[in-house]
């Protein structure tokens, strides 16, 4: 395992990542002062935003269903733990944007190779109404697959 976001889980079978960059931000609010520079005021964390980069070879790893899944889970806007393999917990993150690029086309269309970018954002520990809950993906994933 790779990384958990939530219920799924990144790996060679899944969605395996090739690169994972992490920006992190702080906001210093000016306050502008005369004959001199602004002055700055911390007043706390920004953005916390995840990039996983990588390709999927759906003959041998995992293929457009697990991105699929993924679309699911930001469908339904709810925030989920992310946790690295090492047991490095980030926070909760939501998706944000979801990217693919699909080459190499065999005679039916279906691509043999496809690439994504995901980003994830994190989002305040103590809003526990954003959490997703499991009940809430297997009720939309089960609607999905009826539709």
């Amino acid at each position: 395992m790779m990384m958990a976001f939530g219920m799924f889980v990144f790996g060679l079978g899944t969605a395996s990542y090739q690169e994972l960059q992490r920006r992190t931000a702080w906001r210093h609010a000016p306050q502008g002062r005369v004959g001199r520079r602004p002055a700055r005021q911390f007043l706390g964390p920004a953005d916390d935003t995840i990039t996983l980069t990588g390709t999927l070879l759906p003959h041998f790893t995992g293929g457009q269903q697990n991105l699929d899944r993924l679309r699911d889970m930001a469908n339904v806007g709810a925030a989920w733990p992310l946790i690295e393999g090492n047991g490095t917990f980030y926070g909760l993150y939501v998706i944000d944007d979801m990217s693919e690029r699909k080459s190499h086309q065999t005679r039916d269309g279906s691509a043999q190779m496809i690439e994504f970018d995901i980003t994830l954002q994190r989002v305040d520990e103590d809003r526990g109404d954003l959490l997703g809950s499991l009940g809430n993906m297997g009720a939309r994933a089960l609607s999905g697959a009826m539709a």
